[in-house]
């Protein structure tokens, strides 16, 4: 049977990514209960599996309810803030989901020191569940690591296959299709993106997942090394930048105060 991959939205911005197949599912960073056992309760569920790529509360917030709730298997990285944990996961560590599939851990610090990924294949796809680490467009703040290390990071996701489906955790992307505007005014490839996503959100579709092909084109955090985006980031800062990762680092702060 066909695999589903559905966005279940909580909060103001958040997704919840559910993994279903017949009636069975896994959940991707469940930070509030209510919406996830709605879902599962409408569409005849049962949990079995929750995944999660760091501890902040809008990505865990809902996890000791559901494990109360389903008894539901968590996996997630090291450290005390993650709840409910059972299996503790590294870069490299593979996690067999059964009739999900198995699916890669990566490491990807910047965001949080936690923060990991999982990329894997569902129905013969390729999918990557990112959470705050990359969003279509745009990065996670480094509330935790530098610039260095989020460089590191998202140059994992660029060594992926380019058709891999980005599952990120929010919908910031009309935001960060404007702030990538000012970076590259010029972009065919993000100004087409412009009018798909506003297209999207105003018939109230989400605007994720995009493609690692996609990101690759109209994503700055992803074209560091692109002369375009070094341009822009060293006329915004007034002096030269020699390496990625302090391009990382301007473009950062820049969107920040944007």
């Amino acid at each position: 049977m066909t695999i589903k991959i559905w966005p279940i939205s909580a909060f103001s911005d958040n997704y919840i990514w559910a993994i279903v197949q017949a009636d069975q599912a896994v959940v991707v960073d469940p930070g509030d209960a209510a919406p996830v056992l709605a879902y599962l309760r409408d569409q005849g569920l049962t949990l079995s599996n929750i995944l999660l790529t760091h501890h902040h509360a809008d990505h865990v917030g809902g996890v000791a309810e559901l494990v109360q709730r389903t008894g539901a298997t968590v996996y997630g990285p090291p450290g005390p803030d993650i709840p409910c944990r059972d299996v503790q996961l590294r870069e490299g560590d593979q996690v067999n989901l059964g009739i999900f599939g198995q699916f890669t851990v990566l490491e990807v610090p910047g965001h949080t020191l936690d923060h990991i990924a999982y990329f894997g294949q569902v129905d013969e796809r390729n999918v990557l569940f990112c959470g705050d680490t990359l969003f279509a467009t745009g990065c996670g703040r480094l509330f935790e690591g530098n610039s260095r290390q989020m460089q590191q990071s998202l140059d994992k996701f660029r060594k992926l296959p380019h058709n891999t489906s980005v599952y990120c955790a929010h919908e910031y992307t009309l935001g960060n299709i404007r702030w990538a505007r000012t970076v590259d005014p010029h972009n065919p490839d993000l100004e087409q993106w412009q009018r798909e996503a506003e297209t999207l959100r105003n018939n109230n579709q989400a605007t994720v997942p995009t493609s690692l092909e996609h990101e690759l084109k109209t994503n700055p955090f992803m074209r560091t090394d692109e002369p375009v985006v070094i341009t822009a980031a060293e006329q915004h800062v007034g002096h030269s930048l020699d390496h990625p990762e302090n391009v990382l680092e301007v473009l950062r702060e820049w969107k920040n105060q944007f």
